[in-house]
Order: C-alpha cells, then sequence, then structure tokens
C-alpha cells in the first residue's frame, strides 16, 4: 500500500481502472431509470460520507476556512458535479464504451486551456499534440456512438463537455491547492459540497422520489460507491505526486476499461472509423504528454531544487 500511495505510475493505473468502471456503472443505472443527477449524487454522497469517516479515523480535520470553502466549492462543481452528469446524461445514447473515449481528450484539454488562460505556453510538440488529439476528438465525433444506432449530434456535443470540464478541474485544483490540505481531507470536502450542489439540483428538478428506485439495484449501488470512494482517495494523491497534466492521464486507462466492459459485458459495438478516431486521439495524446515531460524536465533543470 505504501508503494501504491507514493509511485505516481501505480496511483494513474489504480484511478483509471476505477474511473473506467463508472460509464458502464452509469448505464446500468440509468437503464433503471435513475436520472443522471440523482445518480451523479449517489457517488458524491457516498464517495464524501465513506471519505470523511477515513479523515475522521486519522484524527484529521476539513478546514473551513473562506478560502478553502471556495477550493471546495468549484473543485465540486466543475470536477464531479458537471461532469458526472454529462457522463450519466450522455451513456445512455453514446455507449459505455464511447463515453469512456471522452476521457482520453482530457490531456489534450488540459495542456490547451492552459495555455488560453496563459498557465503555460506550448511547445512547438505541445501544439502538435493538441492538433492531433482534435483531429481525433472530430473523428469519433463523426461516429456518434454505437453502429447502428447513431445519436444526435447534441448527446455527442455534450460528451466532448465531459473533459473540458474535467480539464478545467485539473487546472484549478492545482493552481488553487490549500496549503496544509491532505488528499483525504480535500477529496471528502469537494465531494460533499457536490453532494449538497447537486441534492439542490434534485429538489428543483423535482426528482426526489426517483431515489425509490435505489433499492432496486442495491450491487450497482454498493459497486458505484466502493469504486468512487477508493478511486477519489488516490486522485487526490496523484494530483498532489504528479501534478495536473500527469493526472489527467488517468482517461488512458479509463477509456480501455470502459471500451472493454462496455464490449464484452454490456454488449456495445463500435465502427471501424470510432476505432481509427481513438487511434488518431491516442497519438495526439502520446504526443502532448511527451512534450509535458519534456517541458517538465526543463524546469527542473532550470530551477534546481537547493
Amino acid at each position: 500500500m505504501r508503494t501504491l500511495w507514493n509511485s505516481a505510475l501505480a496511483l494513474l493505473v489504480a484511478n483509471g481502472a476505477l474511473l473506467g468502471l463508472t460509464p458502464p456503472l452509469g448505464k446500468l443505472a440509468t437503464a433503471a431509470g435513475v436520472p443522471p443527477m440523482i445518480w451523479a449524487f449517489v457517488i458524491s454522497a457516498g464517495a464524501g460520507l465513506v471519505l470523511i469517516a477515513v479523515v475522521l479515523a486519522r484524527g484529521a480535520r476539513i478546514r473551513l476556512d473562506r478560502a478553502t470553502l471556495i477550493y471546495l466549492s468549484v473543485t465540486a462543481a466543475i470536477s464531479y458535479a458537471i461532469p458526472n452528469i454529462l457522463i450519466f446524461s450522455v451513456v445512455p445514447h453514446l455507449g459505455a464504451g464511447y463515453t469512456g473515449i471522452m476521457f482520453t481528450l482530457s490531456p489534450v484539454f488540459t495542456l490547451a486551456l492552459s495555455t488560453m488562460l496563459g498557465v503555460r505556453r506550448p511547445s512547438a510538440l505541445g501544439l502538435a499534440g493538441i492538433l492531433v488529439g482534435f483531429v481525433g476528438a472530430v473523428t469519433v465525433a463523426l461516429t456518434r456512438g454505437e453502429t447502428g444506432a447513431p445519436a444526435e449530434m447534441i448527446w455527442v456535443l455534450l460528451g466532448l463537455a465531459i473533459p473540458v470540464s474535467l480539464a478545467a478541474g485539473n487546472i484549478y485544483r492545482t493552481a488553487r491547492w490549500p496549503s496544509d490540505s491532505g488528499p483525504f481531507e480535500l477529496a471528502a470536502g469537494s465531494h460533499l459540497a457536490a453532494a449538497i450542489q447537486l441534492l439542490i439540483g434534485i429538489v428543483i428538478a423535482g426528482q426526489m422520489s426517483a431515489f425509490t428506485l435505489l433499492p432496486s439495484i442495491p450491487m450497482i449501488v454498493f459497486l458505484q460507491i466502493a469504486a468512487a470512494s477508493a478511486m477519489f482517495a488516490l486522485f487526490f494523491r496523484l494530483q498532489s505526486v504528479g501534478g495536473p497534466v500527469y493526472l489527467s492521464q488517468i482517461g488512458y486507462v479509463g477509456s480501455a476499461v470502459g471500451l472493454v466492459i462496455g464490449i464484452l459485458w454490456l454488449g456495445e459495438n463500435y465502427a471501424l472509423l470510432t476505432w481509427t478516431g481513438a487511434a488518431i486521439l491516442g497519438v495526439g495524446v502520446a504526443v502532448t504528454t511527451l512534450a509535458q515531460m519534456r517541458a517538465n524536465r526543463a524546469n527542473v533543470t532550470a530551477h534546481p531544487r537547493p
């Protein structure tokens, strides 16, 4: 466990595998009639309660000063509430595997947003990665989901909004990480904040009665809460150990797991063009990652630790 906690690669693989379970489990839940906002609440409330129990057991506490509360609220919205609502809204239309492919765009959008916001300027290699990733995204978007059941373009566009929100979260969490706050405390606090935000939305939307559907799928609920709790504890640790761009690579593993489960377990089928676009995306992400690795090495060389 100590090796996992300190290894960026091990954390990456574990996070990605747990992330890949989200679209298939969400597809099963929405097929049972559970609204996307309710299922997003299940994830954040379940994970938040489990993680707060861990925080209390470790004798730690969540800081509630103004800066930390703002951080938790913004993180909750752009990293959890919005992406999860999008995921569970589009997965019945696009398929679990196709939705999982959206995760792979997170590194490309992370670098693109970093550039737009002036956080960093990309090298020629980084710019090439962004462009290749964009070509891959357009190629995948053109297939519009499963073979023989093309979705309306609005669902594809909403699917593409998933990595945009995740990328914004990657940048914000790193830029505004509160001092003297650990990964468990931030994971617990941000998920509880997301649960509160989602519950308000559920009440406004008049969906409270849909909670009665959850007892009909107890194993799916249990698996989702267990996977989310484990993933988000490791998620913030990976953020601390690896940084935002390395963190965004969990989409590779998550996409692969989502595709395998979607095809073998849920019987999904995708056209050759979808696989071609996914391969192009992979190239774009690999180039983007290589550019980031070179930039990080250059930064270490230019600013060695004392």
